[in-house]
């Protein structure tokens, strides 16, 4: 069992500890865990930053216009906010996958 399935049982577990309202002796006996091994994991758990989670996808509105100047250059632009990628003819698509993959890491205002 990996590291990450390791911190969902125990997220899990602790959930299941604070909703059931019982004390920590009764819960862990009745659960068969040890109750030091429980509040250690509550300690790292509530201790720890929130877990990078894969996040859903997020569709932003998309306002397409027409630019003379960019058509007869055959060039792509694309606006991201204040941020804008050009793309030109020839481009190198490894580049191009970095700067948006890039751009993804940044957290939404």
């Amino acid at each position: 069992m990996g590291r990450e399935e390791i911190r969902v049982k125990w997220e899990a577990r602790i959930q299941a500890f604070r909703a059931s309202g019982e004390k920590a002796t009764q819960w862990c006996k009745a659960n068969q865990i040890n109750r030091r091994q429980l509040y250690a994991w509550i300690k790292r758990l509530d201790a720890a930053p929130s877990s990078p989670r894969v996040k859903p996808a997020t569709f932003l509105p998309v306002q397409v216009t027409s630019d003379a100047k960019s058509e007869s250059s055959s060039s792509l632009r694309i606006r991201i906010g204040s941020a804008v990628i050009e793309v030109e003819p020839g481009f190198e698509p490894a580049l191009l996958r970095k700067v948006v993959y890039a751009l993804e890491q940044v957290p939404s205002c």
